[in-house]
């Protein structure tokens, strides 16, 4: 079977045009609509709309002599999706997170076939966070021989790394075979053959095993990847498929923790959402592997998918970055969080969502640990256990290598076992005629019922948003225990959503528990770490989150003096807030704590509180407690500069312009942030870091010179169609200092074989569009993100400001083969 990307040629219309638009596959509809305060998403999806669109294309079948068929195969389409040709229906899929062939049968070569793809995500909101709307991710277009392998036949466990490697293949075919047909499988290590082996055919399986002397493992720390290549043989090849994939052991159990390969290992993890940042949902490889490639090297080993599987391709750079992956299926059973959500459907469409994240998943090393759904507060009763049981039980029949967890949040859990929790109010909002939140753990689980708040993951965010540590408080109750013990018998990891607090207790309670805490705040971080590599059993730790995200719209994010505070933030609030990374990949004090607590940093990281803002009150929320950036370029603001040095030493010495600010202690000593206050002086500011009073490393931040528009690119050249350039607009002085400081509205125009697909900035609250040539800096900061095209030669991007001049960067654009491209592209 060989697959192509069916991309190129489409075209898009909203379903009330009667003109459609050329368009490029994949694509977010969403991200282009007008956002208000109106939208129905409200700030579940970050004040976007809903739409219905149609996708259509003209596709001529290739001649051929051959005896073939064709399917399409969807990796994600968000909305209640149905696939037409010529007018007659082939496929319909009406979940946004799983992937879907369309059958196109064996249409006699030389038609031409009218493909159309109605997507509908009128009814909204049907989810807590920004989903993007229609083709968002890659379609393939499969030729299909008529005897072939299946897709998804294809299942590589490893069974033993030492002495030699073990790995147990087996393989569904499908097809008029002959009685001599067989299944040739190639493992490959680079150039280099390592292993061949002829299996036979039995019915539709093939099964054996491949012995691999001194093998390469792999791990976070050491991604090593084999290629192996499957053909079907029957006289001839009739049918070939090609996937990485990396040879690794995984064991858990209460003694012992989490080991791979045999090694203790302890997960440092960054919670992640699937959207793209100013790209909106739109899934391409470039932009899923820079992801993964900041995450691994800000010092992350492991990434929870937040909440659904993660695309193919983000599953793809894990594999090749080395991150360990907790694969999570949804975030709702039949219990809805918000109106629209797929609760009502759950029990019908559970298992195909299963069955397609393990299909992804399999063959993956990076993939440990199957999660079976995130705060579902209905496991507090009997059918929510026994929904447990049945999806872990269906979970280990399809793929018994990977054991399952559980996010269970102890506080919705309590109001769902107390019976009263009756989910009369669609979703919460922090509205007028809400009932306020009460003032200890026992009451807030108390109230719900008639003309209550329901108890969803958004009330529980509220309540603690108001209360500071309730979530945490309430996880010490003995009520939170008995409303969690019954679902974490059912799973092989119980997993603790801001819970920490509990983790001795239980571990001498049930001392055959593993313990996994999947998801909490950044600022718990040094608390959390020290119960981690103390307490036997828990492996490890999820940041909420790695990266900021589009939508629950102020969660994390920090306001000032009369702005609004609260977590339910108005329009024109676009963005969650909570990222160690903010959308564009710019790191923030999150990221710093997580690097000092991990004793990741070689010198201390200066934070500054933003002088835009001096003397103004912050409106924290417990997602973000402080909004320091890297930044001593402050030109023309005045007043006290509250300054974060972060570290993993013994003390820490703050100089200003050479003269010292104090030496203070730092390190666990100080939870790994130490503080000082100074009127803000423009020049240069340094950290010292000291251990035994030893100087270990030191950080320097430098005020700017004057300004002028620079841009710069992340990388020297787009290699393929589809491949992203990240260039930064910056306001920067003649060494490079960004003045954070002051901000300038840029236009930005694209010429030659590119496309400019987002340009935007980290704002967290703005009105302006993603998709438009035109936007403000946000602290001195705007990212533009170029996306090739199948044409080489030269692109130029011109930019120009209001207030600090202009500028031109001109990048080269390659071109690959189709062949290259095919082998680029992992698609088994």
């Amino acid at each position: 079977m060989t697959a192509t990307l069916f991309t190129e040629g489409w075209s898009f219309r909203r379903s009330t045009d009667t003109t459609s638009i050329p368009v490029r596959l994949p694509h977010d509809a969403m991200i282009a609509e007008t956002r208000s305060a109106e939208a129905s998403t409200g700030n579940h999806g970050g004040y976007f709309p809903g739409g219905a669109y149609v996708y259509t294309k003209q596709w001529q079948v290739p001649e051929s002599d051959d005896e073939v068929g064709y399917r399409l195969f969807f990796e994600g389409v968000y909305g209640d999706t149905v696939v037409t040709v010529d007018g007659r229906e082939v496929a319909r899929c009406d979940s946004g997170y799983r992937a879907f062939p369309a059958a196109l049968g064996s249409p006699a070569p030389g038609s031409v076939l009218t493909i159309e793809v109605t997507v509908a995500n009128t009814r909204t909101p049907n989810s807590r966070w920004y989903t993007g709307s229609g083709i968002y991710r890659p379609v393939w277009l499969e030729v299909v021989p008529a005897a072939h392998i299946r897709r998804d036949g294809i299942h590589l466990v490893t069974r033993s790394i030492s002495p030699d490697g073990i790995v147990d293949v087996d393989l569904q075919v499908t097809g008029e075979l002959s009685p001599q047909a067989t299944v040739h499988v190639e493992l490959a290590d680079d150039d280099t053959l390592v292993e061949v082996v002829d299996l036979p055919i039995r019915g539709s399986l093939a099964t054996g095993r491949l012995r691999i002397r001194d093998p390469h493992p792999w791990s976070a720390e050491d991604p090593h990847l084999y290629q192996v290549t499957v053909q079907l043989v029957d006289g001839e090849v009739l049918d070939e498929h090609r996937l990485s994939t990396g040879l690794r052991t995984i064991q858990v159990d209460a003694v012992h923790g989490l080991r791979v390969n045999g090694r203790p290992v302890l997960l440092r993890g960054a919670c992640v959402h699937h959207d793209n940042g100013i790209l909106g949902a739109l899934t391409l490889p470039a932009a899923e592997y820079r992801r993964a490639r900041i995450l691994k090297e800000a010092g992350f080993n492991a990434i929870r998918s937040a909440h659904n599987p993660l695309s193919r391709a983000f599953l793809d750079a894990c594999d090749q970055v080395g991150l360990y992956v907790m694969n999570e299926l949804t975030d709702v059973w039949f219990v809805h969080k918000t109106p629209h959500d797929g609760a009502d459907r759950f029990e019908d469409t559970w298992q195909d969502d299963a069955r397609a994240m393990v299909a992804d998943s399999r063959n993956r090393p990076s993939v440990i640990l199957y999660s079976i759904g995130n705060e579902i507060s209905e496991t507090a009763t009997d059918r929510g256990v026994a929904t447990a049981t049945r999806i872990h039980e269906f979970l280990q029949e399809t793929d018994p290598t990977r054991p399952t967890t559980v996010a269970v949040n102890m506080l919705l859990n309590m109001m769902a076992g107390r019976g009263k929790s009756p989910f009369e109010s669609e979703h919460y909002q922090s509205a007028p005629g809400t009932k306020p939140a009460t003032s200890t753990p026992e009451a807030a689980a108390e109230a719900t019922g008639p003309e209550k708040p329901a108890a969803t993951s958004t009330i529980a965010n509220a309540i603690t948003a108001r209360l500071g540590r309730i979530m945490e408080l309430a996880a010490r109750l003995p009520a939170a225990d008995k409303a969690s013990r019954d679902v974490f018998s059912e799973v092989d990891v119980a997993g603790y959503n801001y819970a920490f607090s509990r983790y001795a207790a239980d571990r001498k309670k049930y001392p055959d528990r593993v313990i996994l805490g999947t998801e909490s705040m950044p600022g718990d971080l040094p608390a959390i770490w020290k119960r981690v590599q103390k307490v036997p059993g828990v492996i490890g730790d999820f940041m909420w989150t790695g990266w900021d995200y589009l939508g629950e719209a102020g969660i994390g994010v920090i306001s000032h003096g009369t702005e609004p505070g609260g977590i339910n933030k108005p329009y024109p609030t676009l963005l969650a807030g909570p990222g160690a990374f903010d959308i564009t990949g710019h790191p923030g004090a999150p990221a710093f704590l997580a690097q000092a607590v991990w004793g990741m940093l070689s010198a201390p990281a200066i934070a500054v509180a933003p002088l835009t803002h001096a003397g103004q009150r912050a409106h924290t929320t417990p997602w973000r407690t402080t909004d320091a950036i890297t930044s001593w370029a402050w030109r023309g603001h005045h007043g006290m500069a509250h300054i974060q040095v972060y570290s993993c030493d013994d003390e820490v010495e703050l100089l200003l312009n050479g003269r010292s600010l104090g030496r203070k202690r730092a390190g666990a000593r100080a939870g790994f942030v130490t503080r000082f206050r100074t009127p803000y002086t423009p020049g240069e500011l340094t950290a010292v870091g000291y251990r035994g009073r030893r100087e270990t490393g030191r950080s320097t931040l430098r005020s700017a010179g004057p300004a002028q528009l620079r841009v710069r690119a992340e990388t020297d050249t787009l290699t393929g169609a589809d491949d992203l350039a990240y260039v930064w607009v910056e306001l920067a002085d003649a060494d490079g200092i960004v003045e954070t400081g002051t901000d300038d509205r840029v236009t930005i125009s694209v010429e030659g074989p590119a496309e400019l697909a987002g340009f935007g900035s980290a704002a967290p609250v703005t009105e302006e569009s993603f998709v438009s040539g035109t936007h403000t800096t946000y602290y001195g900061r705007a990212l533009a993100i170029l996306r090739g095209t199948d044409t080489p030669g030269a692109m130029t991007v011109s930019v120009r400001s209001e207030h600090h001049g202009q500028t031109q960067l001109t990048l080269p654009v390659n071109t690959m083969t189709p062949d290259t491209a095919e082998l680029t592209a992992r698609h088994p």
